[in-house]
């Protein structure tokens, strides 16, 4: 079991769970009860996967402070880095969708300077460098380098939490994902700046 578990094919195959019935629907021209082909009614699942993957991935090192002999915070801090690619997989699906969906270029560009629209787009563009240095490649050839890149993530969290909240004016669900996530940073920032006055005061 144990061996299952570290078993990064698990994991892959763990993330990518759902988006198999996404999948499906998209390639069996799935329409929603409401008439809405696939490429429009899969927008929001593949938006809140990327979105969730992405929170998981940044309450890992919150957690891991808050309960630091806990052993599965240590398992999910050693396989963070998949949980960030697997968001930005599900934000590259949700993209290609919402392209789709659109059809033209014009269309597209027609609403490009919408609020909710722009800041998806930022929160993709943000992603992109971070999916491709998520690798330990990367992480050797740019050294301390990559972790100044990766803190872009937080640029990307609050760029995803304006699309969700301005693209259709709901604010309710983005604040239920995220707040927790804030409360987890200020945490975070809290516990680490204390400990830094502590080693300084030493």
């Amino acid at each position: 079991m144990k061996e299952i578990l570290n078993s990064r094919l698990f994991i892959w195959a763990l993330l990518a769970l759902p988006s198999i019935p996404m999948v499906m629907a998209l390639a069996n021209g799935a329409v929603s009860e409401d008439g809405r082909p696939a490429t429009e009614f899969l927008l929001h699942p593949t938006g809140e996967f990327s979105a969730r993957f992405m929170i998981i991935s940044m309450i890992i090192t919150p957690f891991r402070l808050m309960f630091p002999k806990n052993g599965f915070w240590f398992w999910m801090l050693r396989r963070r880095r998949y949980f960030g690619v697997a968001a930005f997989a599900y934000a590259a699906f949700h993209t290609v969708l919402y392209v789709l969906d659109k059809g033209t270029l014009n269309a597209i560009l027609g609403e490009f300077w919408s609020f909710g629209i722009w800041t998806g787009w930022l929160a993709f563009f943000v992603f992109l460098p971070l999916a491709v240095t998520s690798n330990d490649i990367s992480v050797r050839r740019l050294g301390a380098r990559w972790k100044t890149l990766q803190r872009s993530v937080y640029l990307a969290a609050v760029a995803t939490l304006l699309h969700w909240m301005f693209v259709h004016n709901e604010f309710g669900p983005a604040l239920v994902h995220f707040v927790p996530l804030a409360l987890l940073e200020v945490y975070r920032i809290r516990k680490t700046w204390i400990s830094g006055s502590k080693t300084a005061a030493a």
